[in-house]
């Protein structure tokens, strides 16, 4: 395949660093691999070019069998905070082919997961299947139409070939676009095992990658340090705001450039419960939704640590300074949470009370196991019925002081509730759904799926064809859970 006709047009800066920080490694070639889904929007913003892609050869790219010219394939090193015990890590089962570089200049990693072992496997077979690799897409889409920052996948792939967990499985590869794949844990893998030259190249790289503007600052690894944790801050108040639990938050699952990445044990939470774990390997509920906030400001420490020497060459000043930034994270986090539930309740500006009226609406939807997304969508609409919530006297005088906060604006109501409208989704990836289509495809229907993606497409819609999709699932006793998929 090549590029003149596909439009791949590879750069691989990556592969300039320090040799510590990857092994060069081509994927492992796979038995028959066949095209599942292409995502075209994708394609075209990155410049390739969708029908081509269509071919077996393109099948075959993604699936590994044939490289891209220009393309310089490896497996990144990296460690990671797992559950709060730190391990030395790297891509297990993913290849860097490159990066491309798309007609407006932009750069974007492109990366083949499932697509065998890999110096850092620890015992892995390298290998993916099909329910995992569809979930990814079908949550990174979601998110990427929420609004909230994310990896994107450009194609999924099946294999030909079975991969084995509890049972037998479809083999298959997803093809995932990023800003880029550097991760706090690549920067632990440096300060851990690297030399002092290696973080700074590190460091430089990341700067000149995501934060060009703090390059001339007076303290520019510093800079990079509070740049991130604002990212982080924004990212996962958009997380808490939907109701998006990631699952797994370790420290090599969290970017520098600010993307949600990693879609193993996620999942939206229907009823509001701050304590909602999903992943089953999360028995003390480290990662719950109340806990995503602590972990991010946590995980920031851990790259805060990694920076020190670059920070300043005194380690006692190092870690002052450091500790300077990091103590904001919490009234950063704070700001971007409160704008967004501002938004969620058509409010355009601040009153000293309003954390309070957040909070008491939040409490009485938990009391009442009230649904999150469609009780804010309930009130967009002013369609205040069916749940208890909406009956209790609580709510009835909360809904008076929500009614009179309103009216202490110069806005409208009209404007009000178009803030509303574009602020609260009307769907999200109902847990039952993502379910229902995974298991449709992996029986080989995959209308399910693209009906789902359909409908996920623009959840701000608020269209007739999407009230079905929001739609609770039938009432279980047994918990729902979520599994990383490795």
């Amino acid at each position: 395949m090549t590029n003149h006709t596909t439009g791949w047009n590879f750069d691989n800066s990556y592969a300039r660093l320090p040799h510590s920080l990857f092994t060069k490694l081509d994927p492992t070639p796979v038995r028959s691999p066949e095209l599942i889904i292409l995502n075209e929007p994708v394609a075209a913003s990155l410049g390739l070019k969708a029908e081509e892609l269509k071919s077996e050869e393109g099948a075959a790219l993604f699936g590994g069998n044939q490289i891209p010219d220009g393309a310089v394939p490896l497996a990144q090193a990296y460690a990671g905070h797992q559950f709060g015990h730190f391990n030395r890590l790297g891509d297990g089962r993913a290849i860097l082919l490159g990066e491309q570089i798309t007609p407006s200049g932009d750069r974007f990693d492109i990366q083949l997961k499932g697509s065998g072992r890999t110096p850092y496997s620890r015992g892995g077979d390298g290998r993916a299947a099909l329910g995992p690799m569809l979930r990814e897409y079908i949550v990174s889409e979601a998110m990427h139409a929420l609004g909230i920052p994310t990896t994107r996948s450009l194609a999924v792939v099946t294999t030909g070939e079975p991969v084995y967990r509890e049972t037998e499985l479809t083999g298959a590869i997803l093809t995932r676009v990023a800003a880029s794949h550097l991760r706090v844990g690549t920067f632990q893998y440096v300060a851990a095992w690297g030399t002092p030259e290696e973080l700074k190249i590190l460091a430089d790289y990341a700067i000149e990658r995501h934060y060009p503007e703090i390059r001339s600052a007076a303290n520019p690894y510093l800079a990079l340090l509070e740049e991130v944790m604002k990212r982080q801050a924004k990212l996962i108040s958009q997380w808490q705001l939907v109701g998006f639990i990631h699952g797994v938050m370790n420290t090599d699952n969290m970017t520098i450039s600010g993307e949600t990445i990693d879609y193993g044990p996620c999942a939206f939470m229907d009823t509001y419960d701050p304590k909602t774990v999903f992943s089953s390997i999360d028995v003390q509920g480290r990662y719950a939704y109340r806990n995503q906030p602590p972990i991010a400001a946590w995980n920031l420490s851990r790259l805060a640590e990694a920076l020190l020497p670059l920070i300043h060459e005194d380690s006692d000043q190092a870690i002052e300074m450091a500790q300077d930034v990091i103590s904001g994270f919490a009234a950063l986090y704070q700001s971007d949470w409160m704008a967004g539930m501002r938004a969620k309740l058509g409010l355009f500006n601040e009153e000293e009370d309003d954390q309070s009226l957040f909070e008491a609406l939040l409490d009485m939807m938990q009391d009442h196991q009230a649904d999150f997304t469609n009780t804010f969508q309930a009130l967009t609409f002013d369609t205040l019925e069916g749940s208890s919530l909406f009956r209790s006297p609580e709510f009835l005088e909360w809904h008076g002081k929500w009614q009179a906060r309103l009216g202490r604006q110069q806005e409208g109501t009209e404007a009000s509730h178009q803030l509303m409208r574009t602020n609260n989704p009307a769907v999200i990836p109902r847990n039952h759904r993502v379910e229902a289509a995974l298991g449709a495809a992996e029986q080989g229907d995959f209308d399910v799926m693209r009906r789902l993606l359909e409908v996920l497409s623009t959840p701000y819609a608020h269209s007739p064809e999407q009230k079905e999709f929001a739609n609770l699932p039938p009432k279980t006793t047994i918990p729902y859970q979520t599994f990383c998929g490795t």
